[in-house]
């Protein structure tokens, strides 16, 4: 998370563009690609330029967003994964006969995959604050703006002393590899107080400085040209991509049928 946040600072093109526009565009992107018939694989095709693109011009690098990625598709594999015994109906492709619920579960991972993608090039080059931000020029009530803010920041809190847990069980226990099971429990009730008790030293340092319940970025955007102009042509290849099968139609216009 904080690596995200350190790329977030960058002054790429797409680092420089409003943060609204950005998270209005990914909003778009997402609705488009869930729209998408269950059994629909090669339609998801042209929607890969814009993570691609986009990953690209913000100067992302490509293995810790593949990493980052990787984490979370065992969640999206076993999502999908009981789609082949439920829907078990059986399909001709190019003459190849193939369970429709395979070709459910790919199309699940492809879009899933794609989405998260979306959501951490968005973190990347945006960041928290300005994502924030955003939200309250859209009109998003603060109590969701804020709840999503500080759990933001208590997860890192809890990543933080997850580790000093950690270290400290491992200086002390010489022999044993990672953690007996014994310690579990014990251990997981003394994280959880702790980071209760510093997440409440944090809420008591923010009231002592003025906090009211408004998250207050001190950062205010104005639009561009570069920002509209953006927005229409991402709208526009999203709108067409979800109209038009462009992979379908490229391959009839080669081979002439």
């Amino acid at each position: 998370m904080r690596y995200l946040e350190d790329i977030a600072h960058k002054k790429t093109i797409i680092h420089k563009l409003h943060p609204v526009i950005k998270l209005v565009t990914t909003f778009i992107y997402l609705t488009v690609i869930v729209s998408f018939d269950k059994y629909e694989i090669i339609g998801l095709f042209p929607l890969i330029l814009f993570p691609v693109i986009m990953t690209a011009a913000a100067e992302i690098p490509v293995f810790p967003l593949i990493k980052r990625l990787i984490y979370i598709e065992p969640l999206i594999i076993g999502i999908g994964i009981l789609n082949p015994l439920f829907d078990n109906k059986i399909i001709s492709i190019c003459g190849l006969s193939v369970s429709s619920g395979w070709i459910v579960f790919i199309s699940i991972v492809l879009k899933s995959s794609l989405t998260v993608t979306s959501a951490i090039i968005l973190m990347a080059t945006t960041g928290i604050d300005k994502i924030a931000l955003s939200l309250r020029s859209l009109k998003i009530p603060k109590i969701f703006v804020l709840q999503i803010l500080l759990t933001y920041r208590y997860i890192s809190v809890l990543i933080e002393e997850a580790g000093r847990t950690m270290k400290a069980y491992s200086i002390r226990s010489f022999d044993n590899k990672g953690i007996q099971k014994k310690a579990w429990g014990s251990l997981l009730g003394g994280l959880v107080i702790r980071t209760y008790d510093r997440a409440q030293r944090i809420y008591e340092a923010m009231c002592i400085r003025g906090f009211n319940g408004e998250y207050n970025t001190g950062g205010r955007f104005k639009l561009s040209l570069p920002d509209i102009l953006f927005l229409i042509f991402w709208t526009l290849f999203f709108i067409v991509s979800r109209l038009i099968n462009l992979p379908l139609l490229l391959g009839l216009l080669i081979t002439g049928a």
